[in-house]
């Protein structure tokens, strides 16, 4: 479902911060991560970080989904889940500046 991943030292390569930055940015909810691999170890989806920044518009439809009782591994799921409504995912309309569409549909999910 979720075409690539990111270590979160990769992450941290991509922003051009340190690691520290990075797992702040985990722990205050403005990314999200899966544990995953033999280390079982977090990842970061790939979409997540776009030229050297957080993909806009994505900590505060995070902040929404957790509001809804959403884990990282739900909120993730359902960015990159298919909406015929969007159309398209979730998360490929954050990338398309869609934030506003995103946001009512997860908070519609909360009632």
């Amino acid at each position: 479902m979720v075409p690539g991943w990111l270590t979160i030292p990769e992450v941290a390569k991509r922003l051009g911060v340190d690691v520290t930055h990075v797992r702040r940015l985990l722990k205050e909810r403005q990314l999200a991560a899966v544990r995953r691999g033999p280390n079982d170890a977090p990842h970061v989806p790939a979409a997540f970080v776009a030229e050297g920044t957080v993909l806009k518009g994505l900590a505060g439809t995070l902040t929404v989904l957790h509001d809804a009782g959403y884990s990282d591994v739900e909120a993730v799921r359902w960015l990159f889940s298919p909406d015929e409504s969007l159309p398209g995912s979730p998360v490929q309309a954050l990338r398309e500046n869609r934030k506003t569409e995103v946001r009512r549909r997860a908070q519609a999910m909360a009632f």
